[in-house]
């Protein structure tokens, strides 16, 4: 990388109720495939687009913090947590690029399907002058499957195939950065201890034995 570029700032929200293997794998290949210089665990606040997470945030934050304490690429944001009302990816990222400067590259990771949808996201289209767009994308995953006619343009126009393009330019492009298929799912895991069954192996010990110590998860399915 040139002197002339800075390292990208990665950006990754979700409920994160709980953070596990498949969000911190996903987190480390594409902090690594991309070569950013962080990558900031945002936990959200009240989501829009779906329902308010079960679990509190104090709890959603202290098992993020957990889960990447031994790992010097990540970094933990409590912003969405911290904000009154809807937590949109917008109000984010606008607050993100006032602290980072308008030269500062971020980039905002989500999955495949996620970005699928991404034309119903609040003020999406302006999200492209704040931010790249990485898709971690799952082998089995059709991204020539958008629908929307806008959205499909803006993938075709904004693709990047080059790494370094990220790095040169502070928003607007989009990256599709293949990642190893890890079939974790949050809700799969709270079932899974709400039944009395184990979920070893698919969070840190560390994110488990608070869970534990807490109780949480068996009172809802």
């Amino acid at each position: 990388m040139s002197a002339a570029t800075i390292k990208a700032i990665g950006i990754l929200g979700g409920t994160f109720d709980p953070v596990h293997c498949g969000h911190l794998r996903l987190a480390q290949e594409v902090a690594e495939t991309l070569a950013l210089g962080e990558v900031r665990f945002i936990p959200g606040g009240t989501p829009p687009h779906r329902d308010r997470p079960q679990t509190p945030a104090a709890d959603r934050v202290a098992m993020v913090k957990l889960a990447i304490a031994d790992n010097p690429l990540f970094v933990l944001d409590e912003r969405e947590t911290k904000r009154a009302g809807l937590s949109y990816t917008f109000d984010t990222l606008s607050g993100l690029r006032a602290e980072a400067g308008a030269t500062q590259p971020l980039v905002l990771i989500m999955g495949a399907d996620a970005f699928l949808a991404f034309d119903k996201w609040h003020r999406w289209r302006e999200i492209f002058s704040l931010a790249h767009i990485a898709v971690a994308h799952r082998p089995g995953t059709d991204l020539s499957a958008i629908t929307d006619v806008e959205l499909a343009r803006a993938f075709a126009q904004r693709r990047v195939v080059d790494v370094q393009a990220l790095h040169r330019a502070a928003a607007g492009a989009i990256a599709v950065v293949p990642i190893t298929a890890l079939d974790i799912s949050a809700t799969a895991i709270r079932a899974a201890i709400h039944d009395g069954r184990s979920a070893r192996y698919l969070m840190p010990p560390d994110v488990l034995a608070y869970i534990d110590s807490k109780y949480l998860f068996l009172k809802e399915k």
